[in-house]
């Protein structure tokens, strides 16, 4: 991987003795959480896989160890005066939640655009919340303006050494838990979490692999360290990783970590993220579901090594999960929408529906769709949505429809 020539201030290098006591201050104030093999995961890989279970965090994500070690190093009058960040997501809620806990005060702005629930979660765990802006840059530029007027402490969600050090527990504990792992696909935003991991997996284990991911439709770390320029924007899955702008001390560590870095595009995320649930039984966001993603997707990459993954965060919403769990079973061929065209006469739909009873695929709903269609005044088109038991039944019955003279098509997900 070309490493450009990147490298920390001098006081804001990363060690693993800045991780260690990380570790000391953090035990007992955040949930020790277990990696644990998956023997299903891995024969669908091609993988020995363990997951790391940071969304049974408190808050469901691992930001809370970063946040809390950074709280724990403020110091009396600091601390008194409160800290302040920029965030609508993750980090958020660990830094309320620890800050509270704590006698802290913790203010978090937010861009007006923040869903109502992201707001009520970080209230409901004692945070201050200020709506500022439209975009996440105008509430960071309103934190800093804060952080001035107000005397605050400014906790940034990736680009600090104490918060990196902190981040970094979750790979000692992986590897104190499975020191026989030799690779770890680690999820890159803004880049704290890889280097925190990074630098802890490279001081026990020199020879590890380190391998980060990123969402493909923000390739931010991707194009700092690759020297490329592939746009970032758009709807992801991941948005706990989707940053324009990666750090600039985490862009520095991680050029000298990172053996390689992927990119994982929205159906990789959307599989990885229904595979846990139905497999392992646990929730997660899409930014935790990267590393499986990746491990997926890049299979030449990770085959028969021993792949460490941390599922890094469980807040996401549950309508989108439905969604997800909704088009993954779309793709797998158990649930399709069939468009047929017809004649609009009696008996014309009931033949149809015979064919969907002799192979025993269940019809869920029908739309019959008359006016808007090129087709002349008397026929009209058909979509059929309904539940196979898998892809090859689905397709016995798109060819006996046809064989019956019945123009079928299935619509595809995008």
């Amino acid at each position: 991987m070309h490493k450009p020539l990147l490298s920390p201030a001098p006081g804001q290098l990363l060690s693993v003795a800045d991780v260690r006591a990380a570790a000391a201050r953090i035990e007992g104030q955040v949930v020790r959480t277990p990696t644990l093999h998956s023997k299903t995961l891995s024969a669908i890989s091609g993988a020995e896989i363990w997951l790391k279970f940071e969304n049974l965090q408190f808050t469901a994500a691992y930001k809370e160890r970063g946040a809390l070690n950074a709280l724990l190093l403020l110091g009396g009058e600091r601390g008194n005066r409160g800290v302040i960040a920029a965030s609508a997501g993750n980090h958020a809620q660990g830094l309320s939640y620890h800050a509270t806990r704590l006698g802290i005060p913790a203010t978090i702005v937010m861009p007006r655009t923040t869903p109502t629930v992201k707001v009520m979660q970080t209230e409901s765990v004692g945070g201050i919340v200020v709506l500022e802006g439209e975009t996440f840059d105008d509430a960071y530029a309103h934190a800093r303006q804060l952080e001035g007027e107000l005397g605050l402490t400014f906790v940034h969600p990736f680009d600090d050494p104490h918060v990196a050090a902190g981040q970094g527990t979750v790979a000692l504990e992986m590897l104190e838990d499975v020191p026989e792992l030799d690779m770890l696909a680690i999820p890159v935003g803004g880049g704290g979490l890889a280097s925190g991991m990074g630098t802890v997996a490279r001081a026990i284990k020199p020879e590890i692999g380190l391998i980060g991911v990123e969402a493909a439709l923000y390739p931010s770390m991707y194009n700092r360290l690759k020297g490329t320029v592939l746009p970032c924007g758009g709807d992801t899955l991941a948005e706990g990783i989707a940053v324009k702008e990666p750090g600039e001390l985490t862009s520095g560590w991680l050029a000298n970590l990172l053996d390689d870095i992927v990119l994982v595009d929205e159906a990789a995320l959307e599989s990885a993220v229904a595979l846990l649930l139905q497999i392992e039984k646990t929730v997660v966001e899409g930014a935790g579901a990267a590393g499986l993603a990746a491990v997926l997707a890049h299979r030449e990459l990770f085959a028969g090594r021993k792949i460490g993954i941390v599922l890094c965060g469980g807040n996401i919403d549950t309508r989108l999960l439905a969604n997800v769990l909704l088009r993954d079973l779309a793709r797998s061929g158990r649930l399709a929408r069939l468009r047929l065209t017809l004649q609009d006469r009696p008996g014309a739909l009931f033949k149809v529906m015979r064919e969907f009873d002799t192979h025993q695929v269940n019809i869920i709903e029908i739309y019959h769709q008359r006016i808007f269609t090129t087709l002349p005044a008397k026929g009209l088109i058909t979509d059929i949505e309904c539940e196979a038991r898998d892809k090859d039944q689905l397709e016995r019955l798109i060819e006996a429809l046809r064989a019956k003279g019945y123009a079928v098509s299935q619509v595809e997900l995008a």
